[in-house]
């Protein structure tokens, strides 16, 4: 008989969490029963799944008695206060926010890249920045095949990667330009800054916070994120990563260039690299330019897959490759990489937590 698990979608009014209950319900995941979570002001909503009505509830502690598997993506802050309490009566929860990402008793997982981490969880499993998932995707053939030294990333973030209320500032900015109106920005780079531009028409080179050595909060996830994924360490000195991070006025779906050293030189090719990048899980070649042939955000909005395109050695410096590198932030990025990691949690049969009160308490703790 197969087993059927009770699942709760946490954050299930937003762009992300919509998608959630899209990629579940094309997934998989045998579900039994389905209930969708939010904020006060989303309760009472209507949505549909699997042909049947559902209507949004707010969220509060016992919302998660007899639930089996959390989808998560309500914000920092909610996962804080809500995921340890659905921890408690039993849940195990796959987090899309960045709360417990650097938490050593939590796995950061992209199921193409180590899904064997999964086998360790205590109740909580992180999804890794939309930015970081599409990268190490699509590096991860190249690491088995030849290793890698260092890894240098820009990034052109679309607009909803901050939200739905940044995507509809873009398109609002956008007419208000076409116009000949002064653009009225409100959102971004940070919401809550004391500054915002307008992305319309314009790059922003600010994605998140300034940390204290100038690189911005968004830069410091993709280094430490990848470093964990690779090596189960955030500081680990395996690999060099750095990162710049920008804001571009894109509606959907992230691009990447990506130059990266590899450590067996003499074994690596620029073919070679096309061909394991071809071979890759998740992954997608797009790489002729005698054609004009590589990927495109336009072409990858609602699209699974992880594109790679534009593969071509440093001339300058043996051993050492560019890609370019793009997917949707809001699927491969967010909600298609979260419904993944619960599926291989089915398949693996890690739908359980083995002491409750315990993970609670260290949860709790954070």
């Amino acid at each position: 008989m197969v087993k059927e698990y009770n699942v709760a979608i946490l954050g299930a009014s937003g762009a992300v969490g919509r998608r959630m209950r899209e990629q579940l319900e094309q997934s998989t995941i045998p579900v039994k029963s389905l209930k969708l979570l939010a904020s006060n002001r989303s309760a009472g909503k209507k949505s549909t799944f699997r042909g049947k009505e559902y209507t949004i509830e707010e969220t509060k502690p016992e919302s998660f008695d007899g639930i089996d598997l959390v989808l998560s993506s309500a914000g920092g802050s909610v996962s804080k206060r809500f995921l340890p309490e659905a921890v408690r009566r039993g849940a195990v929860a796959v987090d899309n926010t960045s709360y417990f990402r650097m938490d050593k008793n939590v796995p950061l997982v992209v199921p193409e890249v180590n899904s064997g981490v999964l086998k360790n969880h205590h109740g909580i499993i992180s999804n890794p920045n939309c930015s970081t998932i599409q990268m190490v995707v699509a590096l991860k053939p190249i690491f088995d095949a030849f290793g890698l030294k260092q890894v240098i990333v820009s990034t052109y973030q679309a607009a909803s990667g901050a939200g739905q209320s940044a995507w509809n500032e873009l398109e609002r900015e956008s007419s208000e330009y076409l116009k000949d109106q002064k653009m009225q920005a409100k959102i971004l780079p940070v919401k809550g800054a004391e500054k915002h531009y307008p992305l319309a028409f314009n790059l922003l080179p600010q994605i998140d916070v300034f940390e204290d050595d100038a690189y911005t909060h968004e830069e410091w996830k993709m280094i430490h994120e990848t470093k964990k994924i690779f090596f189960d360490d955030m500081n680990s000195s395996k690999i060099k990563v750095t990162a710049t991070t920008v804001r571009v006025p894109v509606p959907v779906g992230h691009g990447e260039t990506v130059y990266f050293q590899v450590e067996k030189a003499n074994e690596a090719s620029a073919e070679a690299i096309q061909n394991a990048v071809a071979d890759g899980a998740g992954l997608v070649l797009q790489d002729d330019p005698s054609q004009q042939l590589y990927p495109q955000p336009i072409n990858a909005a609602g699209k699974r897959e992880t594109f790679v395109g534009r593969i071509r050695p440093d001339l300058e410096n043996d051993g050492s490759y560019w890609m370019w590198v793009v997917s949707d932030n809001l699927l491969k990025g967010a909600a298609w990489n979260a419904v993944q990691i619960a599926e291989e949690l089915v398949k693996k049969d890690l739908v359980r937590v083995a002491d409750p009160e315990k993970s609670y308490e260290m949860y709790k703790e954070n």
